[in-house]
């Protein structure tokens, strides 16, 4: 049976989602954290540093939510400030320079829209991320693995490849605020969710995705270590393709796919 989209956005919400830090765990070996963005302060809404792949070394950057509401606050409920998509950014950067891909996991509502965010720059910084990963002259994929909303998510997402799992949302906003803009009204959020286009299947039809990973099969949900197996093998797949692109030909290859839209 095939899940609505209002009941998508509920599976994409759910709070024993596999989180960025759980997938670090899982897919790569010798995971070493990083920390701040070298100008204000280390954001815990988004984690990252350098891992192996394959026993090749990558750069992972994810934004985290918690389990529960302790973690929830120490990560800001996964709404990143400037200092963490400067981080993400710095991370990036990094990895440019010592030739890493680089492997982005979403999962947010939206960027924290605080009046201190605010004041720090948070448009200039999903602005520059945008403006350099579009020039990154190493392979990028990003991965929504939860949600993934507005400019929050696109700031991690301007890569060579989007993915999402089969279970997540891809969004300009939520359904609450779709609703409460279009109709007045943020009740009708479920109505909202319907005309929105957010789901994996829609967007990989729209060609905003390039693959859905699978969480289902014949209607029965797949275990996480299955789901986890799926999207490492495709990772070591595709990194390798790309790795094998000369940097023109990746980067000219980026530009065409965002031009599109």
């Amino acid at each position: 049976m095939t899940n609505t989209a209002h009941e998508i956005v509920q599976l994409a919400r759910h709070k024993d989602r596999l989180t960025s830090l759980d997938y670090f765990e899982q897919l790569f070996d010798d995971f070493q954290e990083l920390h701040g963005d070298r100008l204000f302060s280390d954001d815990h809404a988004i984690v990252g540093g350098i891992a192996l792949l394959a026993g090749k070394p990558v750069t992972v950057i994810g934004i985290q939510k918690g389990r529960n509401l302790p973690e929830n606050i120490e990560r800001n409920f996964g709404s990143p400030h400037p200092e963490g998509y400067r981080k993400a950014l710095r991370l990036m950067k990094q990895a440019e320079k010592f030739h890493r891909p680089v492997i982005t996991f979403i999962n947010t509502a939206g960027a924290f829209c605080g009046v201190g965010a605010e004041e720090r720059g948070e448009g200039e910084a999903i602005a520059r991320n945008l403006f350099e990963m579009a020039d990154l002259k190493v392979p990028t994929i990003s991965i929504i693995i939860g949600e993934g909303g507005s400019g929050g998510a696109l700031a991690l997402a301007l890569t060579d490849e989007v993915w999402m799992l089969e279970q997540t949302i891809y969004a300009i906003l939520s359904p609450e605020g779709f609703a409460s803009i279009l109709w007045k009204d943020g009740s009708r959020a479920t109505e909202a969710a319907e005309l929105m286009k957010i789901t994996a299947p829609e967007l990989k039809e729209l060609d905003v995705v390039d693959k859905v990973i699978p969480e289902t099969f014949k209607g029965k949900p797949l275990s996480q270590e299955k789901v986890l197996q799926i999207v490492k093998k495709a990772l070591i797949e595709k990194i390798s393709q790309l790795a094998q692109k000369e940097t023109a030909v990746l980067l000219e290859e980026r530009y065409q796919r965002f031009r599109k839209f």
